[in-house]
């Protein structure tokens, strides 16, 4: 699962709304990283998926028409838009 911030549960992650905060159900960002901290000094190894290249098409919640245009960090038109989860794109 991507450990970003997302609107839409069941997108594993994968629709996020906020690139730079971790998921709030994983705690504040402090909380997260003293788990990864935590986990490292038992010998762990802490992968976490993040995701760059698309984001959620939400409106509310998203970057989605931010500035009222379509295309301001997304490619225009149906490029903008991945086919089989329907995220947006980023140029």
């Amino acid at each position: 699962m991507a450990i970003q911030e997302h609107s839409y549960f069941a997108s594993l992650g994968y629709h996020v709304t906020t690139c730079f905060a971790p998921r709030s159900r994983f705690g504040t960002p402090e909380e997260l990283k003293s788990l990864i901290d935590r986990a490292r000094e038992l010998g762990l190894f802490v992968v976490g998926n993040i995701v760059h290249n698309h984001v959620s098409k939400t409106i509310l919640e998203g970057l989605n028409l931010f500035e009222e245009t379509d295309d301001h960090y997304y490619h225009y038109g149906k490029r903008g838009y991945q086919g089989m989860w329907v995220p947006r794109l980023f140029t």
